[in-house]
C-alpha cells in the first residue's frame, strides 16, 4: 500500500517535468543591420492582449514602424527571411484600414536622441502557442522595425521603407535567455 501512495506522489511531479513550460513573458532582444544590439522589446501575455514594452537605443531620429512578423528568423542586413507581416486571419494591412488590420500591426515607434522607450497593446495576439494568432505557433514570429513610419493603410506593408532591425520570438529564444539567467551559484 505504501508503493501505491509514493507512486500517486511522486506521479504529478513527473508528469509536470514533461508538460511543455507556458510562456508568459519574454525579452526580445533586437540588432541592426550590422548586427548590433539596440537593447529589447518585453513581450508579456496580457488579459486584454500581449504589451510589448520597448526600450532601444541606436535607432535614428523619427518616426519608424514597428510589426510582427510571420517568420522568427532575422538575417541581417535586410532582415528579409522574417517574411511578411504576421496576418493568420488574412486581412488587409493598416490600423486606420476599415478592412484590416494584421494581427502583426503595431503603431509607430518614435526615437529621440536615438532612444525609444513605449508601451504598446497587440489585442489580436497571444504567447498561447498553440492558437494560430500565437507568437510562438510553429516556429515562432519576430518584431520588425523600419527606417519610415507606417502610414496606416498602404497595402502590403504601409510604405515604412526599408527593415532596419529585427528580433526573433522563438520558444528557442526564449529558452535560450532562461538558461543564460541561471548563474552557477544558481545550480549548486
Amino acid at each position: 500500500m505504501k508503493r501505491k501512495t509514493a507512486l500517486l506522489f511522486v506521479l504529478p511531479f513527473i508528469l509536470s517535468g514533461c508538460m511543455e513550460k507556458t510562456i508568459t513573458k519574454m525579452d526580445v532582444e533586437m540588432f541592426n543591420q550590422n548586427g548590433d544590439s539596440l537593447g529589447t522589446i518585453v513581450v508579456a501575455e496580457q488579459s486584454a492582449g500581449v504589451k510589448l514594452e520597448v526600450l532601444l537605443e541606436g535607432l535614428p531620429d523619427g518616426e519608424h514602424g514597428l510589426h510582427i512578423h510571420e517568420k522568427g528568423v532575422c538575417e541581417a542586413p535586410d532582415f528579409k527571411s522574417a517574411g511578411n507581416h504576421f496576418n493568420p486571419d488574412e486581412k488587409l494591412h493598416g490600423l486606420l484600414n476599415p478592412e484590416g488590420a494584421h494581427a502583426g500591426d503595431l503603431p509607430n515607434i518614435i526615437s529621440e536622441d536615438g532612444k525609444v522607450e513605449a508601451e504598446l497593446m497587440a489585442p489580436e495576439l497571444t504567447l498561447k502557442g498553440d492558437q494560430k494568432n500565437s507568437l510562438l505557433f510553429n516556429e515562432g514570429t519576430s518584431i520588425v522595425i523600419t527606417e519610415g513610419k507606417d502610414d496606416g493603410m498602404t497595402q502590403p506593408a504601409g510604405d515604412s521603407g526599408q527593415r532596419i532591425a529585427c528580433g526573433e520570438v522563438t520558444k528557442k529564444e526564449a529558452d535560450r535567455k532562461e538558461k543564460k539567467e541561471v548563474t552557477p551559484a544558481d545550480e549548486e
